[in-house]
């Protein structure tokens, strides 16, 4: 075989000066044909040319050479002067024009001189293009002739030899020939500095010529007159330059006077120049950002933060929950955007606590060159944000993309956290370690509060750091515990080196849990095998614990950080093999959880140990009046007693005889998954499905068809209230907010009709059921994103729920708000006094540095307002902690992993009252269902305001008996007539007394004018006015809605225009202390165990082949 490689001609060698002047006769003898580009290369002139000027890495080597001439000339001139000893012509002109110059020095200045005229004049030659005067009146040409052809007509006429030469005017040759130079080593090495490097550069070499000349030209003319030294007139020209003048040292003579005036002239005019370009350069770099040394990037470790647009709150947002984190102290945050620092955004990073870790870039991650700047390869981490101000976010979502595509391109081994809007985009960055979809993680929020309430609440507190001081200054008992609850976040920590899990080695999931909250008040939630990716969430108590699990805990703080006492830790390793048998109770555990300087003592909740299998009161009881006991949860799972609780679940609807509601019910359901994914991505789950598709025209609410003609939401005799989603469109999102509450877990008697309202105008309300429906879901609209203001652009989404709010007071209205800011103004009163109150603690909590300030706001507290910004944190926070995506994803039903559990709620009903504490109930729930509880909603009853008060109070004096005034038909329709005639003022006069007493005066003084005949009609009429001023607001409202179901056909059976929320506050305690008090009504937030984990191997082939298909997806490194 032919060596092809022996086929490939070499390659030509570099430029030399040989081949230059005898050219490349190698490459003339060969017989192969060649190319030639250059016509007129083959000259002598193009050859030179090629040498000196075109060829980059000679051409640099030819200037470093006469650079390096021109510093030798002006190093000769200062050693001539040191030699010179001019007091023999003092005070003639002979002084100034001859001088004393030494053989061997004038030998090497002529030299010098020779050379550095013959490479001026070829260069000239070789630069020349038609113009022979453009070539000769170049500047730096004059002062080359000046400088040398003195010199070189010395060789031929001796007695000039001790002329003086000028030579330290080559100080601006070798000025000149640094710019060029600085030119040619930028394009030899391919690489360009900054134009601030190269502007400082020609103005500090401008500075010292201007300097140099002055010195040597003022020594030179006052060896006429003061015959001064170096160093004086150094010394005299950085005294006159820096405008000191001291006056110790002066020109004697005209001469060196006018110097000074022509230099002073001159720095004038040339210095302010530069330092204006200087200036521009400046302010345009500070636009820019500059760039990341290359040095620090290799020393110290950074991040870079990629947007479209930087807003102060994203930045503090991003800033605050990074820094968060102890070991990120020493990193530093590069932002890369493509816009101009804003001006709040600049004016926080020049404070010292981010000037030193935050580098504000401008550039575009689309550019190499920007990226490089960023130092991108060198990178921790890279975070890619969406903007979601933009009003086409599919749009703002390509860009996103892109820049995950060029950051990829660019530097493959850097990690990438994505956030993307559209679920239907997520696919295109899978590549990407850690990827959150908006739209996915807001839908299936809003859908679980739906179920849950205010999950959207606890997720928030979750992903957010915190100390858990928030609230502890207040007087509120409600507001230090929400606040002490709120630091719990979940960690994780290898079972083999864990102090709170070590010992239950070998024991149940369940087992361990328990005992775990009961000695050290942690939460344990979920585990992971060491040689399985996927995370499990309460496996149940079949689940045996390994040393080399991981396991996943709520807490205030991990465990590493963590300070116990060590004769406590001494008993617990004493008793480590000790069991827990019948009525014998625990020793009592005091664990000091501390951080920082705060300690939080957990109590110990021990309680008796008998059997019992439900929540329900246990049937024998040996003595009156004793406290009923619970059985111990067992270190192994007996397969007896895993039972779900009958209070909790339903799990066993399909195996029980139901009755015939619920067999019709079963009819209309089956289990399976849905046929049709939205979008590439999606993550199968196994939900309740119609048996067969309903065609599109059913689907229309407000419009009858061929297969029915229900209008309205009544009409179809929906068993259960129903859901209402109010959103601008249906996107893909919406399959996301369908799912959970379809999910196969859910008992099928208690899924509620979904109905999705993309107008609200008060007619569409209506008839979608507003006045019986269980929850309505308000959904933040892209339209809104215009607004000029950015924090205006909740403001239609505000107003129109603060006017359901007023119109059906009784509805719980769950609200996404774009800003966190904007949370407020929902079901904003302005004359409450405990939400200024609450206006006031969050001011407080601000300035002290809490990250959760907005977390008292009674709408967020009770989980009826949230915003999907609030969620950027669980992206931060998966730069430390890489399993936050997934547990978020598990909780809110995104993913779904076979043996993984899921979250779920209980309320506390009377008959569950006698478990009394929060720790009484984690051992029922783990000894009976397998259930882990991790928090509890609780509701209490706010006091209200003296004017409330009072308000109250006179509407409950007021009592208006209507049969009085109603005798006739007639007069009752007349009455009517004149009470819409007037509402539009009633409102107004029933908040001003002196109106409402005005009127009635008014209304006697008029009775007692009329004739006897029409006493009795007066009397009607004062009685039909003083009823109207005193009708509330909220019955005027009432009887506006009321009035429009009548003449739209709808039935006002089920309004309830007095029932309303506004008495009452709730908030999340999460992992509270096992002693806390269980109150009734309270919502306990729960992780239950898969169902299918619990089905025999002889189950039917549906779930067997559920759990087959589900293990088969194997999901990567990727967290979609």
């Amino acid at each position: 075989m032919v060596d092809l490689d022996s086929e490939v001609p070499p390659l030509p060698p570099r430029y030399r000066f040989r081949d230059l002047l005898l050219g490349d006769q190698g490459w003339q003898n060969d017989d192969r044909v060649q190319v030639e580009f250059y016509v007129n290369e083959n000259t002598f002139k193009e050859r030179l040319k090629l040498f000196f000027i075109k060829n980059q890495r000679s051409s640099l080597r030819i200037r470093l050479f006469n650079f390096s001439l021109k510093l030798l000339s002006c190093m000769l001139y200062i050693v001539r002067v040191l030699l010179d000893n001019s007091n023999k012509n003092k005070g003639t002109w002979s002084s100034i024009i001859w001088v004393e110059r030494s053989l061997p020095l004038w030998g090497l200045q002529v030299t010098v001189a020779l050379i550095s005229l013959l490479e001026t004049i070829l260069l000239s030659y070789l630069s020349y293009k038609g113009n022979i005067w453009e070539q000769i009146l170049r500047i730096p040409f004059i002062l080359e002739i000046i400088n040398t052809v003195p010199f070189i007509i010395t060789i031929f006429w001796p007695p000039l030899r001790d002329l003086f030469v000028p030579v330290f005017l080559n100080c601006w040759l070798a000025k000149h020939a640094l710019e060029n130079m600085i030119n040619d080593l930028h394009r030899a090495i391919q690489r360009t500095q900054s134009a601030m490097f190269n502007q400082v550069l020609i103005l500090i070499s401008t500075l010292l010529c201007l300097i140099f000349t002055c010195i040597c030209g003022i020594q030179h003319l006052e060896r006429a007159g003061n015959n001064l030294t170096l160093f004086d007139s150094l010394y005299f020209c950085i005294v006159t330059f820096s405008t000191v003048g001291f006056g110790d040292v002066t020109p004697q003579i005209w001469q060196s006077k006018l110097l000074v005036v022509i230099m002073i002239c001159v720095a004038l005019v040339v210095l302010p120049i530069q330092f204006e370009q200087l200036a521009y350069l400046w302010m345009e770099r500070q636009k820019s950002g500059g760039n990341y040394s290359r040095h620090r990037a290799q020393t110290e470790k950074h991040v870079v933060l990629c947007v479209s647009s930087l807003k102060i709150d994203l930045l503090m947002d991003f800033l605050n929950e990074f820094y968060a984190h102890p070991r990120l102290q020493d990193y530093y945050v590069v932002i890369l955007c493509p816009t101009e620092m804003d001006v709040q955004v600049r004016r926080v990073l020049q404070i010292p606590m981010w000037s030193q870790r935050v580098i504000y870039l401008q550039g575009s991650a689309l550019k190499d060159q920007d990226l490089l700047r960023a130092k991108m390869d060198d990178a921790e981490a890279c975070f890619i944000l969406s903007s979601r101000c933009e009003v086409d976010r599919t749009a703002a979502d390509h860009q996103t993309i892109l820049r995950a595509w060029a950051v990829k391109d660019f530097a493959p081994n850097c990690p990438l956290y994505v956030q993307i809007l559209k679920p239907e985009n997520k696919f295109h960055v899978k590549f990407a370690d850690h990827v959150v979809c908006e739209e996915e993680f807001k839908y299936a929020m809003l859908a679980l509060n739906c179920i849950c309430p205010a999950t959207s609440t606890l997720i928030t507190l979750l992903v957010h750091t915190s100390r858990g001081q928030e609230g502890q200054q207040s007087p509120e008992q409600w507001q230090k515990m929400y606040g002490r609850c709120s630091g719990n976040e979940v960690y994780h920590i290898k079972m083999e080196e864990s102090l709170f899990f070590a010992e239950y080695e070998r024991k149940s999931f369940t087992y361990a849990s328990f005992h775990a909250h009961k000695k050290f008040g942690v939460c344990l939630i979920g585990v992971k095998r060491e040689d399985n990716k996927n995370i499990l969430l309460n496996p149940g108590p079949r689940y045996i614990m390994s040393s080399t699990d991981t396991c996943f805990y709520i807490h205030v703080t991990k465990e590493e950080n963590s300070a116990f006492k060590q004769h406590e830790q001494l008993e617990k390793l004493r008793k480590y093999k000790s069991s827990y048998h019948g009525p014998s109770r625990l020793p009592v555990h005091s664990i000091i959880a501390s951080m920082g300087t705060v300690a939080i003592d957990l109590q110990d909740a021990s309680c008796h140990s008998t059997s019992g299998a439900n929540l329900t009161l246990p049937s024998e009881v040996s003595k009156e009046g004793r406290r009923p006991s619970i059985a111990p949860v067992l270190e192994l799972a007996d397969n007896a007693n895993i039972q779900p609780c009958d209070l909790l679940s339903d799990q066993s609807e399909d195996e029980t005889n139901p009755s015939d509601d619920e067999c019709s019910d079963a009819k209309e359901y089956t289990k399976g998954y849905p046929p049709n994914s939205p979008y590439i991505g999606s993550s199968p789950t196994f939900c309740h499905l119609l048996p067969e598709k309903v065609p599109f025209c059913c689907l229309r609410l407000d419009k009858g068809c061929q297969h029915n003609y229900y209008e309205d939401a009544k009409a179809y005799g929906f068993k259960n209230k129903v859901i209402i989603v109010a959103a601008e469109t249906a996107g893909n999102g919406l399959y996301n907010f369908i799912v959970p509450l379809r999910a196969y877990y859910r008992p099928k008697k208690e899924l509620n009709p979904i109905i999705l309202l993309l107008d609200n105008p008060l007619d569409d309300l209506l008839k979608c059921g507003v006045t019986f429906a269980a929850n309505m879901v308000v959904v933040d609209k892209e339209s809104t994103m215009s607004a000029e203001e950015d924090y205006m652009a909740d403001a239609k989404t505000i107003v129109n729920v603060q006017t359901l709010f007023r119109l059906f007071s009784s509805l719980s209205i769950i609200t996404e708000l774009t800003h966190p800011a904007n949370m407020r103004f929902m079901q904003f009163r302005a004359k409450d006094c405990y939400s200024l109150a609450l206006s006031k603690l969050e001011k407080k909590e601000r300035e002290r540095g809490s990250n959760l300030a907005f977390m008292f706001r009674l709408p967020f507290a009770a989980g009826r307002v949230f915003s999907i910004s609030m969620l950027d944190t669980l992206l931060y926070q998966s730069f430390v902690k890489d399993y936050m995506i997934s547990i978020t994803r598990l909780l809110l039903g995104l993913d779904t992993t076979p043996g993984s559990g899921f979250l779920c709620s209980m309320k506390i009903t009377e008959d569950d009252l006698w478990i009394r504490t929060y720790g009484r109930l984690y051992q029922k729930l783990c000894s009976s269902s397998g259930d882990i509880p991790i928090g509890v909603y609780k509701t209490e009853s706010q006091k209200l305001t003296t004017s409330e008060s009072r308000e109250m109070a006179s509407q409950s004096q007021i009592s208006i008996s209507v049969e009085e005034w109603e005798d006739t038909k007639e007069i009752k329709e007349t009455s009517s007539n004149r009470n819409n005639h007037r509402n539009s003022t009633s409102s107004d006069q029933s908040d001003h007394p002196l109106l409402r007493r005005k009127s009635m005066q008014w209304a006697r003084r008029l009775s007692r004018k009329v004739p006897r005949h029409s006493n009795k009609t007066a009397e009607r009429i004062s009685q039909q006015r003083m009823t109207l001023c005193r009708r509330s607001e909220r019955q005027e409202l009432a009887e506006l809605v009321k009035n429009r179901m009548k003449h739209l056909g709808l039935s006002t059976a089920g309004y309830d225009e007095m029932n309303d929320h506004q008495n009452t506050l709730s908030y999340i305690l999460i992992n509270p202390s096992p002693d806390t008090r269980l109150e009734l009504n309270d919502v306990v937030y729960l992780i239950r165990p898969d169902p299918l984990s619990y089905v025999p191997a002889n189950a039917s082939s549906r779930k067997s082949s559920f759990c087959n298909t589900t293990g088969q997806d194997s999901r990567d490194d990727t967290q979609l």
